[in-house]
């Protein structure tokens, strides 16, 4: 069986200050991922497009950095340093789940990466609008 881990995108709205990363970011959708993934009990980090790859417990202070005014060259470097830290933290991804949360830019920035280090990439709520998502969310709690 090959080990499971959640990505979680982080999005816009943010409370003002430092806090540990998985309280600093406060709209309805963070909430609903986090609430989903912690229901889960797999290890998981979230995708800051200011810091890359960040455990949920890393304090953060508010930042206004995001994937979608990213030129596609940057989205590549962010994407490059997402999957480098992933090594870090993990070695080889080869046979590692990666359950992403995360809106399309993100998950575009690794997916080929992840999947040419042999990892599998589950996208749960693909394709789904905002309103879509939070109603999955909704009903798929663990």
């Amino acid at each position: 069986m090959t080990e499971r881990i959640a990505l979680v995108g982080c999005v816009k709205t943010k409370r003002k200050g430092t806090f540990p990363a998985r309280d600093l970011y406060v709209s309805p959708l963070f909430l609903k991922r986090r609430a989903y993934v912690e229901a889960t009990g797999v290890r998981w980090w979230i995708l800051s497009a200011e810091h890359g790859l960040v455990a949920p417990m890393t304090n953060l202070r508010d930042y206004e950095r995001t994937l979608n005014r990213m030129s596609a060259a940057d989205r590549r470097s962010w994407g490059e340093r997402v999957l480098r830290q992933l090594r870090a933290e993990l070695g080889s991804l080869d046979g590692y789940t990666f359950e992403v949360h995360a809106g399309s830019h993100y998950v575009a920035a690794i997916a080929a990466g992840l999947r040419a280090a042999g990892a599998t990439i589950d996208l749960p709520t693909a394709g789904l609008g905002l309103g879509q998502q939070l109603a999955w969310y909704g009903r798929n709690k663990r």
